[in-house]
């Protein structure tokens, strides 16, 4: 069976897309799949690590400049770095050349006018979403958004589309179903003794340096360690370490880690983005304080809220950190239980069974 993986990433699209793609081409590669991917050479594009996990890319180059052309009536047009024929009109080569069996689209800038102009060049399309704001020509549908329903997406897709909904569906790497059992059974008897802030790959708000300021001003248990995780093309990298060093309490700062299921798992607490990594949290049962990065990360916060799943903090609001911090350490064991029953990692073998 042949894949070919059309995603990006960038300092605006962040990581998280490629992350999950890497997870499902690590199925399909297991499984005897040929999966390649289809990249644009954005500033932060991540093609080298695709390349290390021994997958080729075919690389898009990026030669227009914002404002060459009018981009599209989608919200996130501008990510694509092309309109979407021309993108197009780049990756049918390649896909004329591999003939695949599927095309898999993750990428918030391609809707039906990209997938229409190359039908005939797949066998059949997989869409990844998780915003429900667009029309597709898909035969296969994931969103891996907490508590989506069939409804959200009625009428922007054929009615032969099969539809894969909910954070059962996440797409988590398998470190994290291995290390579940361990991480839920350590949480039995709660703990401060290690918080852990991840805020993406690349944060390029600096979000992570005004949690840290708030952090600095709490009391918290003198012996707690703070890890940091962040990626290596966040613009704010060095700031962040200089600031750890000055933290009072023993904060490291990690880059382009990977063993974050044993890092999370072995976190008492959790300040995240409410994007991709919030499932990686939820299926270690890691109590998490999310904040609100991006426009299409506010109905995952809402629902996470409203089932109590984790304490929701809005970005301008992080002076609160503390007293938000308290709020879930004192319900912790909670919070932990009802954030394990969101996923249990196992979300890749789901959607590959549907694949192959």
């Amino acid at each position: 069976m042949k894949i070919v993986i059309r995603v990006d990433a960038s300092p605006q699209i962040g990581t998280g897309h490629v992350m999950r793609c890497l997870a499902l081409a690590e199925a399909l590669k297991e499984k005897g799949a040929s999966v390649e991917f289809i990249c644009r050479e954005h500033k932060g594009h991540l093609i080298e690590r695709i390349q290390n996990q021994g997958f080729s890319v075919y690389t898009l180059s990026n030669t227009t400049k914002p404002g060459d052309f009018e981009y599209g009536n989608l919200h996130h047009s501008a990510w694509l770095g092309e309109t979407q024929i021309e993108d197009a009109d780049q990756c049918r080569p390649v896909l004329d050349n591999v003939q695949p069996d599927w095309l898999i689209v993750d990428h918030y800038a391609i809707d039906q006018a990209w997938q229409s102009e190359l039908k005939g060049a797949f066998r059949k399309l997989m869409v990844i979403d998780d915003l429900s704001d667009r029309h597709h020509q898909c035969d296969l549908l994931l969103d891996q958004t907490y508590g989506r329903q069939e409804e959200d997406y009625q009428g922007l897709v054929p009615e032969y589309c099969q539809m894969l909904l909910g954070s059962q569906y996440a797409l988590l790497r398998p470190e994290f179903a291995l290390w579940r059992e361990y991480s839920l059974q350590r949480r039995a008897r709660p703990e401060l003794q290690k918080l852990l802030i991840t805020m993406g790959g690349v944060d390029s708000d600096n979000i992570t340096g005004q949690v840290l300021h708030a952090l600095a001003t709490c009391e918290l248990p003198k012996a707690l360690e703070i890890t940091v995780v962040m990626g290596a093309i966040a613009p704010h990298l060095a700031v962040i370490k200089a600031q750890a060093a000055a933290m009072p309490y023993k904060t490291k700062v990690k880059v382009d880690i990977n063993n974050i299921a044993e890092i999370m798992a072995n976190a008492d607490l959790a300040i995240g983005a409410a994007g991709a990594t919030t499932w990686e949290r939820c299926c270690l049962g890691l109590p998490s304080l999310l904040v609100v990065l991006a426009e299409n990360q506010v109905l995952i916060a809402k629902l996470i809220a409203q089932s109590n799943v984790a304490v929701v903090l809005d970005k301008s609001k992080l002076p609160r950190t503390c007293l938000a911090l308290h709020s879930l350490y004192k319900e912790s064991q909670e919070y932990s239980r009802r954030s394990s029953e969101v996923t249990d990692g196992n979300g890749v073998r789901k959607v590959l069974e549907q694949i192959l």
